[in-house]
């Protein structure tokens, strides 16, 4: 399913923990952050800086969580992780591309989770991966 351009909001985040500039592009078929660090067949973005966020925090590696602005060079897809399969709809304005990202930004004034709420979530993920639930369904 396809966003239709009047659905599609106007600015996009990627929480990372790679460090990118502007102009670089962020890419479908490199291992994921997430679960078994799979290769990836699509790109994730948000239009919320929440969710962006959790992807900075979640994401593997001791580098320093990173948000950039991406802006997609292709189309764009609900992401079924975040949408109808565990929230109505698509609360967490969650996407996916085939098509790479371009960084456009980085938004450096954002303020992480609370530890607690860090360590609920990392605790809920690894309750999922001891039922062999996928964080991320490619």
């Amino acid at each position: 399913m396809t966003a239709t351009d009047d659905m599609i909001p106007k600015q996009f985040y990627h929480g990372t923990r790679a460090n990118l500039k502007p102009g670089d592009l962020i890419e479908p078929g490199y291992n994921s952050n997430y679960g078994q660090r799979k290769k990836a067949s699509y790109v994730y973005l948000t239009a919320t800086l929440d969710a962006a966020i959790w992807g900075a925090e979640l994401a593997v590696g001791e580098a320093p969580g990173r948000i950039y602005i991406v802006e997609p060079t292709g189309s764009i897809m609900d992401d079924p992780n975040l949408t109808d399969k565990k929230y109505p709809g698509n609360p967490t304005k969650s996407y996916r591309s085939r098509e790479p990202l371009r960084v456009t930004g980085e938004v450096t004034d954002w303020q992480g989770h609370s530890p607690e709420a860090l360590k609920t979530m990392k605790d809920n993920l690894e309750r999922l991966k001891q039922l062999g639930i996928e964080a991320i369904d490619d």
